[in-house]
């Protein structure tokens, strides 16, 4: 999987995902990336890449032109993926479909100001993604966001094979439930009994209650969708 990363901050790259187990599958050729720098397209001695918004308004937008011209600048640029709020909300099902795509390329806007000119996003039929629900500085955050949910789920990047993702929350179709280690006593607070029975049936009843039970509690809609 490669991601061309379209930002003008590119020193915010790889970030995060240089590190831990998104950081390893990087380093054994799993998934790589191009942060390009959207200023070495300004049109002039400045790098100016955005303007004041026709109509008036508060916030400058960032310059169709501009944008283009770092598009066309990418060989393969695959599906482009722009973070904007009015995009639909980024969830487990759009994760695994995006890391499905056997040898997938995508190129992934990152915003900043107001946002971009609508024309780039009719131009190149551009895919608005949200992360939830709240404002951000860039789109920077976002493109880590999504980068990080993709490569986990792809194979051999988890230890423990599929088990290692498909008993995660939002895999169950709820939350997960309450997790337990060593040591079973603490501060007062025990494991629960039937957590240490090896009675496997009892187990996972256990924890189908629990995850039914909280995600009731704390995230209902996630019900309502199943």
């Amino acid at each position: 999987m490669h991601f061309n990363i379209l930002t003008i901050f590119p020193e915010m790259f790889p970030g995060t995902l240089g590190g831990g187990v998104v950081g390893r599958a990087m380093a054994r050729g799993l998934w790589s990336y191009d942060a390009i720098n959207i200023r070495d397209f300004a049109y002039n001695n400045y790098g100016s890449v955005d303007d004041e918004q026709f109509g008036g308004g508060a916030g400058m937008v960032m310059r169709a032109d501009v944008l283009g011209d770092a598009i066309d600048s990418i060989k393969n640029p695959g599906k482009i993926i722009y973070f904007s709020p009015r995009g639909p909300r980024l969830d487990q099902k759009m994760v695994r479909e995006f890391a499905a795509v056997p040898d997938a390329t995508y190129t992934l806007l990152c915003g900043r100001y107001e946002g971009i000119d609508q024309r780039i996003i009719d131009e190149y039929d551009i895919m608005e993604l949200s992360i939830g629900d709240y404002i951000l500085s860039g789109g920077e955050i976002a493109a880590q966001v999504l980068i990080d949910s993709c490569v986990r789920v792809m194979d051999n990047v988890l230890g423990g094979g599929n088990d290692a993702t498909q008993n995660e929350s939002f895999e169950i179709g709820g939350l997960e439930w309450p997790l337990y280690t060593r040591p079973s006593a603490w501060r007062g607070r025990n494991v629960p009994e039937v957590l240490l029975s090896g009675h496997h049936g009892n187990i996972e009843r256990w924890r189908k209650q629990q995850s039914d039970e909280i995600t009731k509690e704390r995230r209902p809609d996630l019900i309502k969708e199943k």
